[in-house]
């Protein structure tokens, strides 16, 4: 039994209510009933929120999969292809806790099937995506976690919805969208006449290809898996953002044609191109003042930098290992080196793969005067990124417990830097057990569970910049500045 069925499983079970099943969308009954006037069979899945760190708790997952713990990420729920169902032992269980959900977060697709995203987008926020991703591949006879992004996003600044037709600028937020998720161009051109046929308007539809070039397209159990992640991150308004998250006013079709078709597979979408010419560079000599000045500050105590690097492989796929679920709209960085997750059947042993230790070992205990300044250049603040954030994690189960973001880090630098002009573009903050009122400070929990840090465990500290406005996509690594960590300690 592959471990994605396992997973995709529990979450259902874990979600409940939290999936969108009654969302009601006015025309998508109309859309259905042309999808199969057309000979296609329709199923209909959900949207859903999963709480990766309740399935750590559990014992379901051997890691919390690096959680974004201020963003919480929305999956399709897709049922399985005509005539596949979920194993037996899985189906009496669900029968069992009283669960009637015959769909995954994870789910094969067929050279001629889509799956079919119909419905109206996050409320305002700082940024949302739909990002697909290759979860698992067999090589041989061994499956792997690749968890890696294939192309680009759908994002909030190229999305066509009735509010931003054909991707023009307006308003992206709340409106109705279609995205058809599939590797045939023939079969988008299909989905989209019934669309149109039942009565969505030509300029909200999006497509995520799936390039069938390099990937193992079908249903058998050799197939790729694949997820569709939607990633909205702080929502302007948190109980729209809790109501879209409990129930998504959308809907998840998966679309299988009754006959088989002549494939007319779509080639590899062309990919939006990262940087601009311009970089954070001019700033590298305030970053050391400001460095200098957190040092004097701090000079009763021992201090040890922590080094920076780029997080996330961007060969995973090619490659056959863990990319640890990137998005091509983010730069990545962390106090650690490239590891896998500790490996816990059914999941397979990537240990050949990888070297996991964090770099160097980092604890933070409950001393005053034992804690960690992160400090560096404010990304928003240069034009780099629509929104920017450094995570706190325990290194053994890559749970992410808290988050500090860029608006927390407007103004931090003044108080080191009063003289200096660009201090507004940088910032410092502080992370402890004890934040004694300190306001840019984050008080690190111990728990409960994941949720926490044990005082004796280690942690990391991992940075995420998202889209560069003017590219629409990630910023590149060529033209920022690195985030940076310094340990203190006291003297013995």
């Amino acid at each position: 039994m592959k471990h994605y069925i396992l997973f995709g499983f529990v979450v259902a079970m874990l979600i409940g209510a939290g999936l969108a099943q009654n969302a009601i969308i006015s025309d998508a009954t109309a859309f259905k009933q042309a999808l199969e006037k057309d000979g296609f069979t329709v199923q209909q899945g959900a949207i859903g929120f999963f709480d990766v760190i309740k399935l750590y708790d559990m014992g379901v997952l051997p890691n919390a999969l690096g959680n974004n713990p201020s963003t919480k990420y929305l999956s399709y729920f897709v049922p399985p292809a005509p005539g596949q169902k979920l194993p037996e032992e899985l189906t009496e269980i669900a029968a069992t806790l009283g669960i009637n959900l015959d769909a995954g977060a994870f789910w094969n697709l067929g050279p001629d099937e889509a799956v079919v995203f119909v419905g109206r987008t996050p409320p305002e926020c700082r940024y949302f995506s739909f990002d697909l991703q290759l979860v698992e591949r067999t090589y041989g006879n061994e499956p792997r976690w690749i968890f890696s992004n294939i192309g680009d996003t759908v994002n909030n600044l190229v999305i066509n919805t009735e509010g931003t037709p054909n991707g023009t600028a307006g308003d992206p937020f709340d409106q109705t969208t279609v995205i058809v998720a599939t590797a045939d161009r023939g079969i988008d051109q299909r989905i989209r006449a019934a669309a149109l046929s039942a009565g969505y308007p030509d300029n909200i539809f999006n497509t995520l290809v799936l390039p069938s070039s390099m990937l193992n397209m079908g249903v058998e159990n050799n197939s790729d898996t694949f997820l569709i992640a939607m990633r909205p991150a702080f929502y302007e308004d948190k109980q729209a953002g809790d109501d879209y998250l409990n129930n998504t006013p959308a809907i998840v079709f998966r679309v299988t044609p009754n006959q088989t078709t002549k494939l007319d597979p779509y080639d590899y979408p062309k990919l939006r191109v990262r940087g601009t010419g311009t970089t954070e560079f001019d700033l590298m000599d305030d970053l050391e003042q400001l460095k200098k000045a957190i040092l004097n500050k701090n000079s009763n105590l021992n201090a040890t930098e922590l080094p920076t690097s780029m997080t996330v492989p961007l060969d995973g796929i090619q490659r056959g290992i863990d990319a640890l679920g990137p998005d091509n709209d983010a730069c990545y960085l962390w106090t650690s080196k490239l590891t896998p997750f500790s490996p816990t059947p059914p999941f397979p042993d990537l240990s050949k793969y990888y070297d996991f230790q964090p770099h160097p070992t980092v604890t933070l205990g409950s001393d005053t005067n034992e804690f960690i300044i992160i400090y560096g250049v404010n990304h928003v603040a240069t034009g780099k990124a629509t929104y920017s954030s450094a995570t706190i994690y325990g290194a053994t189960g890559w749970n992410g417990i808290g988050t500090i973001h860029d608006r927390n880090f407007t103004g931090t630098a003044e108080e080191y830097l009063p003289e200096n002009p660009n201090a507004k573009y940088l910032y410092v903050y502080k992370i402890a057990r004890n934040c004694s009122g300190n306001a840019h400070c984050f008080e690190v929990p111990t728990g409960p569970g994941a949720y926490g840090i044990a005082l004796d465990q280690p942690l990391m500290i991992f940075w995420r910049a998202y889209l560069e406005k003017s590219t629409k996509t990630g910023p590149t690594y060529s033209e920022i500045v690195y985030d940076r960590a310094i340990k203190f300690d006291p003297k013995e």
